[in-house]
């Protein structure tokens, strides 16, 4: 598939997703690459190991680049790995005419799209998500920023790639539980959008599919189309990131840290106790979804962990509004609400519910 998925805006990336993905990026770079002074390729410890070769092996039009190579890891999406990495590029040379390509999981699609943005007020670059919460989440939609003081993506810009570049096969490389922790986010996208979807995710335990990708990443592309700037239906994709950002920013700073995913799908337990108590969502739903997540994410040891000791996260959450928190809630499967108002008391309640 090339560019079959709609477009976020005159501005938005040419994307290229399915099996033949690097054969049109590869005809992208015959055609763009010329207009670059120099490529420069942002990769962790392991996309430079197992991704980098494959990718540029099968690129025949890619030119020399220069690789920035950064230790793997949530830590290095930080304000001091993004200043290291804007230093070495001014030693490099880089003008404004220079191309980042991004290559890895979230972190690196993050961190990578976010010194282009800033380097000289903006260079061109591209995303090549290699993790299945990359292709299906991260990657999409124009976000880059970076952590501060602990605070998930304190700082950061909107603004597109020229391309997205999506190739499944590099799933090949992932472990088991960095498929789950992409898996969260394309059950966000059922829950909030495509019951069907849900159910098909639900049933297929262990496969995923290239239309599971391309579907889930449909999704996310359709809400931002229509709000760029997260002002309005964007906000629907922070369900279950409200409580998850919070539960991620406490567990990596005081415990063994916990992966995106699994924060996710523990904030998504408790942010559809909330939708039962304040939007009428079906108990018998609540039971299902729940009971799934709990086992498929491990969540049973939450039940050892108190609101009162990650609550104080939720003040920096962006959604918040005079002074009250602010929640995306479910009334069904499928459909969502923003900006729904919650309480302490409220949000206490269902994650005693969820856990306890």
């Amino acid at each position: 598939m090339c560019d079959k998925i709609k477009h976020l805006s005159d501005s938005s990336p040419s994307i290229f997703a399915g099996p033949e993905a690097l054969s049109y990026f590869d005809g992208w770079l015959g055609e763009a690459g010329s207009a670059y002074s120099a490529i420069y390729f942002l990769v962790d410890a392991n996309t430079a190991e197992h991704c980098l070769v494959r990718l540029a092996a099968s690129l025949e039009q890619l030119p020399e680049f220069e690789m920035l190579e950064i230790p793997a890891g949530e830590e290095q999406k930080s304000w001091e790995v993004a200043g290291q990495l804007l230093a070495a590029l001014a030693e490099l040379g880089a003008d404004r005419r220079a191309l980042l390509i991004a290559l890895g999981g979230g972190v690196v699609t993050d961190l990578g799209g976010f010194v282009a943005s800033i380097y000289k007020r903006g260079i061109d670059h591209v995303l090549v998500p290699t993790s299945l919460l990359g292709m299906t989440d991260a990657a999409i939609g124009g976000k880059n920023g970076v952590d501060l003081d602990g605070v998930k993506n304190l700082a950061g810009v909107f603004r597109h790639p020229r391309a997205l570049v999506v190739w499944p096969d590099f799933l090949d490389t992932l472990p088991e539980e960095f498929i789950l922790d992409g898996r969260a986010e394309s059950i966000k996208h059922g829950l909030i959008a495509d019951a069907a979807f849900l159910g098909e995710l639900k049933r297929g335990e262990e496969a995923w599919t290239a239309a599971q990708v391309e579907r889930s990443m449909a999704i996310k592309t359709e809400i931002c189309a229509e709000d760029m700037l997260e002002r309005g239906k964007r906000k629907l994709l922070n369900f279950g990131h409200t409580v998850g950002h919070a539960l991620e920013s406490h567990m990596l700073q005081n415990e063994t840290p916990w992966s995106h995913g699994r924060c996710v799908a523990a904030g998504m337990c408790v942010e559809i106790e909330l939708s039962v108590e304040l939007l009428g969502f079906p108990v018998s739903k609540r039971d299902e979804v729940n009971g799934y997540l709990i086992d498929r994410f491990a969540l049973s040891e939450l039940k050892e962990k108190t609101f009162s000791q990650w609550r104080s996260w939720l003040s920096y959450d962006k959604k918040n509004a005079e002074g009250q928190w602010r929640f995306v809630l479910l009334k069904d499967v499928g459909e969502a609400k923003y900006d729904q108002p919650v309480t302490p008391e409220q949000l206490d309640r269902a994650w005693t519910k969820a856990f306890q």
